[in-house]
């Protein structure tokens, strides 16, 4: 079992999943999949409860249930469609040109993959449910630790000294909930502490999310602990910049004004809170990354447990998915040898990043032996090439404890993607410092034992888009980037399958965003479709 902050199996999932449902979801009209009402005060005479409940809120980014990997607390939709981490991977990786689902009649998947979505896609409203489950949780724990709500409980002053960092943290994370809602959706149902329960919710646009998580995150700061002090798995003050660097390089396409300046101030902020690259590029994705080198590179995970948080999420996706049906490489990477029978490929585009050059690479971890690297047809598994880039084996040659359920984190935020930003917001106009751009992209390379750095002419933005690539595939950043540099719509760049075309058609503009799920639209008479729906 790894050693992290602990996602509560009692109080905290009890906070989580089986009481609060209307104090906290019907500011945000998400239906609980359970009927008890309130958080009791009975729950609060225990003082460990506090930091249990806290737990909850982040226990929302990795299960969907307490009663199993396939049980959801959302009321019709199941955990397929609704684990946080999963369908974040969806959007942001099976729509673009990394990743292909062989099985196409999952729920959702064949529009994801083939860019035919509708409103009524069910990973859509998984999407928009579980963030806006957070927000929920989060505003909840933030009404129950006012200072009124600890005077009248008489907190003990030990447990009031750790309320301000706590508070902070169920901001950020809030706070994290909007930033994906404002990427994906362009909106969200609003709400916050101070927000009157089963008060209608207002809906705010890009624009206005962008100010809140802005002003937010800078409002925190002082209260947030400092990078790399916190509890692993626990957000901090690295956490907070990452999401500001992350708006500031895309704010462009958020709100049409240039802050690539300020995405340098926090890649810097972030780099000076003393994180360091992982020994091996591997280790960030191997069961024991919470213990290996990868625990200096990984600003926050999504924590994953094959023992006591079992569930389906992107690391248990595709670890299991990624053994090929011709290879059955199950057990070299810790789970059964056939794993899941070949579900997931990765498409020709993807493939053509790593040419001869790239043959060491440690990041390139692509088996095309004996496969074609075209699929024509996306249900024939034995087409196109696999990756195992993903594993639940660890750094020091053992496996994780399940074979199915991996004890492998998702690096939602890592270091190495902050090199990277630093180096685009650069060459975009921010400013820094080119010999230092240069330096962290070589940095990557030689971590890679990729003998080919480049020199200061080969830096183009071009260049850091296909680095990204070959850097940080799969872990849910492509969309964003391809958005960021206009060639997720249009026609100026196809892949395999793109608007459900074999070798890629255009998208229309309206595509940057996704559809407003009917069923929220349906709740909320506040929320109107995205245009071109």
């Amino acid at each position: 079992m790894k050693t992290r902050f602990k996602i509560y199996k009692t109080i905290g999932l009890i906070g989580l999943f089986m009481v609060a449902f209307t104090a906290c979801t019907d500011d945000l009209n998400i239906t609980p999949n359970d009927d008890q009402t309130t958080l009791s005060e009975d729950l609060f005479k225990d003082e460990a409860a506090y930091k249990q409940v806290l737990a909850g809120v982040y226990a929302n980014l990795a299960l969907t249930g307490t009663d199993g990997a396939g049980t959801s607390n959302l009321k019709n939709i199941d955990a397929g469609t609704s684990q946080f981490g999963r369908v974040l991977l969806y959007v942001q990786t099976l729509s673009a040109d990394q990743m292909i689902w062989s099985y196409e009649n999952d729920p959702g998947t064949r529009e994801i993959q083939r860019n035919i979505w509708t409103a009524q896609n069910p990973l859509l409203l998984g999407m928009f449910s579980r963030a806006h489950l957070s927000i929920a949780l989060a505003n909840n724990f933030l009404r129950e630790t006012t200072d009124d709500k600890l005077d009248a409980r008489n907190v003990s002053a030990s447990v009031r000294s750790e309320m301000p960092a706590y508070r902070a943290e169920a901001r950020l994370m809030r706070a994290m909930a909007y930033y994906y809602m404002m990427d994906i959706f362009g909106k969200a149902n609003f709400a916050d502490e101070s927000t009157p329960i089963n008060s209608q919710p207002e809906v705010y646009e890009r624009a206005e999310l962008f100010s809140f998580i802005e002003s937010e995150l800078l409002a925190i700061d002082a209260d947030l602990i400092g990078a790399k002090q916190n509890e692993y798995g626990r957000a901090d003050k690295a956490v907070a910049y990452m999401i500001l660097a992350k708006m500031y390089l895309n704010a462009e396409v958020y709100i049409g004004a240039d802050r690539y300046a300020d995405c340098i101030n926090y890649c810097e902020k972030i780099i000076g809170g003393g994180f360091s690259l992982a020994t091996n590029y591997l280790h960030n994705f191997m069961a024991d990354n919470n213990l290996n080198s990868a625990v200096n590179e990984i600003i926050f995970p999504i924590i994953s447990d094959g023992f006591t948080t079992q569930n389906y999420g992107p690391t248990t996706v595709m670890i299991n998915g990624s053994v090929g049906s011709l290879e059955v490489n199950g057990t070299e990477v810790g789970v059964s040898a056939g794993g899941w029978g070949g579900a997931l490929r990765v498409r020709k585009q993807f493939v053509e990043l790593f040419d001869g050059s790239f043959n060491s690479d440690t990041r390139n971890t692509i088996i095309s032996e004996g496969r074609p690297v075209d699929i024509d047809d996306i249900s024939d598994k034995d087409s196109g090439y696999i990756i195992q880039k993903y594993s639940n084996a660890t750094s020091t040659g053992s496996f994780g404890v399940d074979q199915t359920f991996v004890d492998t984190d998702f690096p939602l935020f890592r270091l190495a993607d902050v090199y990277l930003m630093y180096a685009e917001a650069h060459l975009r106009g921010g400013g820094g410092d080119l010999t230092t751009a240069l330096g962290y992209v070589n940095a990557l390379r030689t971590r890679a034992n990729n003998p080919n750095t480049i020199a200061a002419g080969d830096l183009t933005l071009d260049f850091i888009l296909d680095e990204r690539a070959r850097e940080l595939h799969w872990e849910a950043h492509r969309r964003q980037d391809l958005i960021r540099y206009n060639k997720f719509t249009g026609g100026n760049y196809n892949w395999a399958w793109k608007g459900n075309g074999s070798n890629g058609i255009s998208l229309p503009a309206h595509f940057k965003v996704y559809p407003i799920p009917t069923a929220s639209m349906a709740a909320n008479p506040n929320l109107t479709q995205n245009a071109g729906y």
